[in-house]
């Protein structure tokens, strides 16, 4: 296994988070900038363009998409 770089998922949390109400529960998602950076990452990333640095800040931000996708998965499951 190879180890990656990544700034820790907790640095996006205070201005990257947003909490919304889906059908009565309260999902995490992405701010709008946050995934608009995600989006930009993702499209430098295509072009095999990216700095150590960013590479490191999309690792994280999957990181945490990880991290929300089976949070919300949760949520769902105990709600239904």
């Amino acid at each position: 296994m190879d180890a990656q770089l990544m700034i820790q998922p907790s640095f996006f949390v205070d201005a990257g988070i947003q909490v919304e109400s889906v059908r009565g529960s309260s999902l995490f998602k992405f701010s709008d900038d946050l995934q608009e950076r995600l989006d930009n990452l993702n499209e430098k990333k295509k072009k095999s363009s990216l700095t150590p640095d960013e590479e490191a800040e999309l690792t994280g931000i999957l990181e945490l998409d990880r991290i929300f996708t089976l949070l919300n998965a949760k949520i769902i499951a105990e709600s239904a």
